[in-house]
C-alpha cells in the first residue's frame, strides 16, 4: 500500500528557554500506509496529544515536516486540514453542536470545507443519505433526526460524531482517546462501531488510547511512544498475539525503563 501520511523528524518544545522548558516531540518519524489502523499508546507526557494536535494543525511543530499524500501540510491551517483529516475528541460534546439537530450536525459534516454551511437548511436528498447512514449505527437515531444532540447520551453523541467524521471519507481519521469519557459498556459499543466504520469505509486511522487491551485488539498496527519518540512499532500477526505483559516487556526492552499497567492509564 502507498504511504498516505509521513511524519518526518518532527520536534516540539513548549516554553523553550525557560525553567519550564518541555521537549515533547524529539525527532519523531512515522510512515503511515493507506488503510493502516494504528493504535497509539504511551504514558503521561509521552507526546501522544502533541502528536495528534500537530497532525490536526491546531499546534505547529518547531521543525521537521508532515506530508499528506506526498505534500507538506506543515503550514496548512487546521480549518483547511479538516477537509482531509477528521478528528474525534475524548469529550462527546466537542464533536457536535448541542443546540442543532442530528440532521443539522450531519449536514455541517457533510458539507465540510464548503462555504455554504447551513444557509439553505437540510435538503431532502441529504436527509435520505443521513438516514441510511444512521441506520448503520443501530441506535435508532434515524428516527430522531430532528432532535437536538444535547438530548442524546454520551455514547450516542460519540457514535454520531464518529459517523460524522467519516461521512465524507477523510484521508486520515484521528481518534483522540474517543472512548476515555465513556463507561465500559458504552466504550465497548463505540470501539466495535469504530472497527466497523474503519473497515467498511477502508479508512486510514490513528487512535490514541490508554486501554492496552483495546490497543492490542483493534487495528493492524500498534505504536508506543516514550519521551517524544517511538519505542515500539509492531503490526500484523505479531501484534495480534501480544498480551499486555508482552507490551510492558517490549517497552522495558526498548526504553530501558519499566512500565506498569497503571502508568498507561495516566
Amino acid at each position: 500500500m502507498a504511504t498516505i501520511l509521513s511524519i518526518q523528524d518532527i520536534h516540539k518544545t513548549f516554553e523553550a528557554g525557560t525553567i519550564n522548558e518541555n521537549y515533547v516531540l524529539r525527532g519523531m518519524n512515522l510512515e503511515v500506509q493507506e488503510g493502516d489502523f494504528i493504535s497509539i499508546i504511551g504514558g503521561n507526557g509521552a507526546g501522544k496529544s502533541t502528536l495528534m494536535n500537530s497532525l490536526a494543525g491546531t499546534l505547529s511543530v518547531d521543525s521537521g515536516d508532515i506530508l499528506l499524500e506526498g505534500k507538506s501540510i506543515k503550514n496548512v491551517p487546521a480549518a483547511k486540514r479538516a477537509r482531509e483529516i477528521s478528528r474525534v475528541f475524548q469529550d462527546p460534546k466537542m464533536g457536535t453542536a448541542s443546540r442543532l439537530t442530528i440532521e443539522e450536525n450531519m449536514a455541517i459534516a457533510y458539507r465540510r470545507g464548503l462555504a455554504r454551511g447551513l444557509s439553505w437548511g437540510v435538503k431532502d436528498s441529504e436527509r435520505k443519505i443521513f438516514k441510511e447512514a444512521l441506520k448503520e449505527l443501530d441506535l435508532g437515531l434515524e428516527n430522531r433526526m430532528k432532535v437536538d444532540t444535547q438530548f442524546l447520551s454520551g455514547g450516542q453523541r460519540q457514535a454520531l460524531t464518529l459517523l460524522m467524521a467519516s461521512l465524507v471519507k477523510p484521508k486520515v481519521l484521528l481518534l483522540d482517546e474517543h472512548t476515555a469519557a465513556l463507561d465500559p459498556k458504552t466504550s465497548d459499543m463505540v470501539m466495535k462501531l469504530t472497527k466497523k466504520i474503519v473497515e467498511k469505509d477502508k479508512l486510514t486511522a490513528l487512535m490514541i488510547t490508554h486501554n492496552m487491551e483495546n490497543a492490542i485488539e483493534y487495528g493492524n498496527r500498534l505504536v508506543m511512544l516514550h519521551q517524544g519518540q517511538i519505542v515500539v512499532d509492531i503490526r500484523g500477526e505479531e501484534k495480534a498475539n501480544l498480551t499486555v505483559q508482552d507490551l510492558m516487556d517490549l517497552f522495558h526492552k526498548n526504553s530501558g525503563q519499566k512500565l506498569t499497567d497503571d502508568e498507561m492509564m495516566l
